[in-house]
């Protein structure tokens, strides 16, 4: 059963905060689809903000989700703008990791648009292995043991074996 044990990419969301509605979400929710070739989501503010302005529920951030090869080949493109290195604060207990891009146009064949100005992302990306379906499913759902949780040196180590990433402690 080494096939179970293999760690592989869940997913990779790519999310634009942008904090207020209109003409910035819309060119935001462009700007992702763009570089995803993928439809966007809007995000909703789960509470209100008063000094900012945000009320609840109000659109304030756009996101995509990336999963299978897709994902592979926009993570690929990403980890290139951030010279193939990362730092050890990035990893979470779980071994899922995020980084952020400071602007859209670093990423090949995008060029700066007056019209839209500067967008930076967000890259978060999960982690698993084989069999997580067993904890989601609806019809009797068990836990996944802690033996077959990824932890954070594990996915330090799968990042550095397949994409080639050096990880600055």
């Amino acid at each position: 059963m080494a096939g179970m044990r293999e760690i592989r990419i869940e997913k990779v969301v790519v999310n634009v905060g942008v904090g207020e509605a209109g003409e910035k979400l819309v060119k935001a929710q462009k700007v992702l689809e763009l570089v995803t070739k993928q439809k966007s989501v809007q995000t909703l503010s789960h509470r209100a903000i008063r000094d900012w302005g945000v009320r609840r529920n109000m659109p304030i951030g756009t996101r995509v989700t990336l999963r299978g090869a897709p994902a592979e080949e926009f993570l690929k493109e990403a980890l290139s703008i951030r010279n193939n290195r990362l730092p050890g604060y990035s990893f979470d207990p779980a071994g899922n990791f995020s980084f952020g891009i400071q602007d859209y146009t670093d990423f090949r064949g995008m060029k700066y648009d007056p019209e839209i100005g500067v967008f930076g992302m967000d890259v978060s990306v999960s982690l698993q292995r084989p069999g997580w379906r067993v904890a989601r499913r609806a019809i009797h759902p068990r836990p996944i043991p802690r033996r077959h949780r990824v932890t954070r040196t594990e996915g330090m180590q799968f990042i550095k074996d397949h994409f080639k990433v050096e990880v600055v402690e």
